[in-house]
């Protein structure tokens, strides 16, 4: 992120705000992604929504963190398990 783009943004956006603030440079970067726009059926647009939904829950706290930790243990559980299916079909298919 540009130090100049979120100044410009600041002064046309968000005009009387510290540009220097943590929280108004995170909001400049959540406003610039909201008005650029992403093309969600390719690869690099759903590698775009993992990366923005884990810098998400990085800046999370408390029951919403907790929430967010758990949706990922229940995803990679729904994988493991597709992958041990996937192994067990594969094995009893070509040695059994």
């Amino acid at each position: 992120m540009e130090r100049g783009d979120d100044r410009q943004d600041l002064a046309e956006d968000l005009h009387g705000l510290d540009p220097d603030d943590p929280e108004v440079r995170e909001f400049v970067a959540h406003r610039r992604r909201m008005r650029e726009p992403h093309a969600k059926a390719t690869v690099e647009g759903m590698l775009r929504g993992v990366d923005d939904f884990a810098q998400s829950v990085n800046r999370a706290e408390g029951r919403r963190r907790a929430f967010a930790v758990a949706v990922v243990v229940l995803m990679l559980f729904g994988v493991a398990l597709t992958v041990w299916n996937a192994v067990g079909f594969m094995l009893g298919t070509f040695l059994g």
